[in-house]
């Protein structure tokens, strides 16, 4: 096989993978809190070949000496955009959207049984019994998993209440059948200082890898912050993908892809030439 090939095969399985992205972030435009992801390329190893020896022919060149010779590109990282998305009114009391970039709702689900955080934008909640106290209500996600106040406890507040209301300084506030307003907690806002650590578990709900083996603190990762104005009630974030430009890169990829392959088949059929030559 050619070098010529050879490039042009490595960089389509890379394209592909830019496709899946694409295809990605289209499946998810309506997916509540969803952020898109961003395929960069950077090149593979080149060799330098047909060196000049002879210098004094050189005269005036601007370029490098001989013909590089690359291997191809590959996906250098697929970047997680956190730019905020539209705001969509629900008027239900128990949407939240977060209107600044970077901050996450904290929530605790249970992997292999044991309970574990997680970060999710996703402020579609719900009410579940509480199996410890049936008179008292747990505030949990679309999935199940329990939404967490600031001092890491689970979000309860009483049965028989007739409204739930965020105040301006960001506090959980629910109107009992008697008239009496209650205090029931405020939001676990993080801010995440390095979002590319992020994993993705699901659309979305992210984790953090082992901080420590990577050498870093957790204030140099992670920020608690108070939730203050920066979450709205009766609201959701919809997806930051903006589909025109997913389809115009979904196009640009596609015509790469076809360079490419015709590349492939232009390296095959001027082989075929090569071993078809008699003397």
């Amino acid at each position: 096989m050619n070098t010529s090939m050879i490039a042009a095969s490595v960089t389509m399985g890379q394209l592909q993978r830019k496709l899946d992205t694409i295809s990605h972030n289209m499946a998810n435009t309506n997916t509540t809190g969803f952020k898109r992801r961003e395929a960069t390329f950077s090149d593979l190893l080149f060799q330098q070949v047909n060196n000049q020896s002879a210098v004094q022919y050189e005269g005036g060149r601007l370029t490098p000496n001989g013909l590089r010779v690359g291997t191809g590109a590959k996906i250098a990282q697929t970047a997680l955009r956190l730019e905020q998305g539209p705001l969509v009114t629900t008027d239900r009391e128990l949407d939240f959207a977060i209107t600044e970039n970077n901050l996450f709702f904290q929530i605790e689900t249970l992997e292999n049984g044991n309970p574990v955080e997680r970060l999710t934008r996703d402020g579609t909640f719900y009410l579940t019994e509480d199996k410890n106290n049936p008179a008292q209500l747990t505030i949990v996600t679309s999935n199940g998993d329990f939404v967490l106040d600031r001092a890491g406890n689970r979000i309860n507040l009483p049965s028989h209440f007739q409204s739930i209301s965020l105040s301006g300084e960001g506090q959980l506030l629910v109107t009992l059948n008697d008239g009496t307003v209650q205090n029931v907690g405020e939001f676990a806002l993080t801010r995440v200082l390095k979002p590319q650590l992020l994993d993705a578990i699901s659309d979305n709900l992210y984790r953090l890898p082992d901080i420590a083996a990577l050498g870093l603190a957790v204030g140099d990762v992670l920020e608690n912050v108070a939730v203050g104005t920066r979450v709205t009630q009766g609201f959701l974030e919809g997806s930051n993908v903006d589909i025109g430009r997913e389809m115009n890169e979904l196009v640009m990829t596609q015509r790469h892809y076809q360079f490419n392959s015709r590349a492939v088949s232009m390296s095959d059929e001027m082989s075929g030439l090569v071993n078809g030559l008699r003397r």
